[in-house]
C-alpha cells in the first residue's frame, strides 16, 4: 500500500503521537508511507522515521497550502489516504477532491470544548459522513458521537496502543531521576504527563496535593510537560503553599525516565478520548487515576490498576492518593497495570487491525471498479 498520512501539525499532542507511530510501524512493514503536515509546528517530527513534508499554512484554510497537498497527492498516487482529527480531513478531502482514493480519518475527540469547535463541527459532519473509514479510538467515544449522528461510510473502534518493549522500567534510571528532581524515597510522587492546556485542567492535581499534605500523605506533583496553562499551575501551587513540592519538567523528548520517577499517574481532565500517556504509566506498572471521562472505564479497572473519580472531584482524588500513599499496594498494582496494556492496548495489535482495516477498503475499492466495469471489458 501507499498511504499518505495527514495530520494538523506535529507538535506534542496524542493524535499527532499515534499517527506518527503508526506511519512508522506501517513502513517497517514494508508499504510505502508518506506524511504531510498542514501548520508548522513540528515537536515530534523527528519521532518519524522518515522525511516529513509541513504544508507551511499561515491561516486556517490556506488555498497554498492546499494546493501543495493537491500535488502531494498526485506524485505519490497514495492507495489510501488517512487523516488525523478533522481540521487535518479537511485539507485531505479537498485535496482528494474527484480522484478515487479511499479516505480514512482517525478522530481522537470527545466533548468539543468551545463554541467555536461546535459551529465548525456543522461543516466538518457531512466530510466525517463521506469518510471511506472513520475510526474511534474508544467505545465510548464511538458511543457519544454515534448519538450525535457523526458516523462515516465504515465506522470502527481501534484502540491507542503503546510498545510495551519500549515502556519498560529500569529501577536503577527511577532511583536517578528521583534523586535529580529532588524527590525522596518516601515522597509520593504524582506524575502528569500531558501538554498543559486547560482541558488537562491540571490546577486540579496542584489543589490535591496541597489537601493530601494537610492530611499527612506526602505528595509531591511531577508535570511532564509544558503549555499554557503552566503559569497557573505555578501560580496556583504558591498560593496554596507548595510550590516546593510542584516541578514542571518542560516538553520532553523521551518522558520515560521521568514517568518512571513518579509513584502513580494522574490524569485530570476535562475531556479525553483514549489517553495514550494513561496507557504508557500503565505499561510502566504505574497505578493510574484518572477523571470518569471518555473511554477511561476501559482502560482502568477500579482497586486493580488504579482507581476512576469524576471530573473535578478534588476531594475523590485526594481520598485515591491517600490509598495509593500505601507502597505495598502500589507493588500489588503494578503487575495488573502492565498487564491490561499487555492483554489489550498493545501497539502491535492497533497496528495490524488498522493495516487490516486499510487492506479491506482496497478490496471494496477493486469490487466496485468491476461492479462499474461493463460486460466482457477487461
Amino acid at each position: 500500500m501507499r498511504i499518505l498520512f495527514v495530520t494538523g501539525d506535529l507538535g506534542h499532542g496524542g493524535a499527532e503521537r499515534q499517527t506518527i507511530t503508526l506511519a512508522n510501524r506501517l513502513a517497517e512493514r514494508g508499504h510505502d508511507c508518506h506524511l504531510a503536515y498542514v501548520k508548522s509546528a513540528d515537536g515530534q517530527r523527528e519521532r518519524l522515521s522518515f522525511a516529513p513534508i509541513s504544508l507551511n499554512a499561515q491561516r486556517y484554510l490556506d488555498f497554498a497550502a492546499l494546493r501543495a497537498l493537491s500535488e502531494i497527492v498526485t506524485k505519490t498516487n497514495p492507495t489510501h489516504v488517512v487523516a488525523a482529527n478533522e481540521y487535518a480531513m479537511l485539507y485531505a478531502r479537498l485535496a482528494t477532491w474527484g480522484k478515487d482514493v479511499p479516505l480514512a480519518v482517525t478522530f481522537h475527540a470527545t466533548v468539543l470544548q468551545t463554541l467555536k469547535e461546535r459551529l465548525k463541527m456543522l461543516y466538518y459532519r457531512p466530510l466525517f459522513w463521506s469518510a471511506d473509514w472513520l475510526v474511534f479510538v474508544c467505545e465510548a467515544q464511538r458511543r457519544y458521537w454515534k448519538h450525535r449522528r457523526l458516523t462515516g461510510r465504515r465506522t470502527d473502534v481501534i484502540y491507542n496502543g503503546v510498545d510495551t518493549g519500549h515502556w519498560r522500567m529500569e529501577e536503577g534510571a527511577r532511583a536517578i531521576m528521583r534523586r535529580a528532581l529532588g524527590f525522596s524515597e518516601g515522597d509520593l510522587v504524582v506524575a502528569l504527563p500531558a501538554v498543559l492546556r486547560p482541558e488537562k485542567n491540571p490546577v486540579q492535581l496542584v489543589e490535591a496535593v496541597a489537601l493530601a499534605r494537610r492530611r499527612g500523605v506526602p505528595a509531591r506533583a511531577l508535570f511532564i510537560g509544558d503549555g499554557p496553562m503552566r503559569p497557573a499551575v505555578e501560580a496556583r501551587a504558591q498560593e496554596l503553599g507548595v510550590a516546593a513540592e510542584t516541578v514542571i519538567t518542560g516538553l520532553q523528548q523521551d518522558v520515560r525516565p521521568l514517568l518512571a520517577a513518579a509513584d502513580v499517574a494522574a490524569l485530570c481532565s476535562h475531556s479525553e478520548a483514549l489517553s495514550l500517556a494513561a496507557l504508557e504509566a500503565l505499561a510502566l506498572g504505574r497505578p493510574v487515576l484518572h477523571a470518569a471521562v471518555g473511554g477511561a472505564a476501559e482502560m482502568i479497572e477500579p482497586g486493580r490498576n488504579g482507581y476512576l473519580f469524576a471530573p473535578g472531584d478534588t476531594p475523590a482524588l485526594v481520598e485515591h492518593l491517600t490509598r495509593l500513599a500505601d507502597p505495598a499496594l502500589r507493588r500489588r498494582m503494578a503487575a495488573p497495570a502492565r498487564a491490561s496494556v499487555e492483554l489489550r492496548f498493545s501497539e502491535r495489535t492497533m497496528v495490524e487491525r488498522y493495516e487490516i482495516g486499510l487492506e479491506e477498503l482496497t478490496i471494496a475499492r477493486r469490487k466496485r471498479e468491476n461492479h462499474r466495469r461493463p460486460a466482457g471489458a477487461h
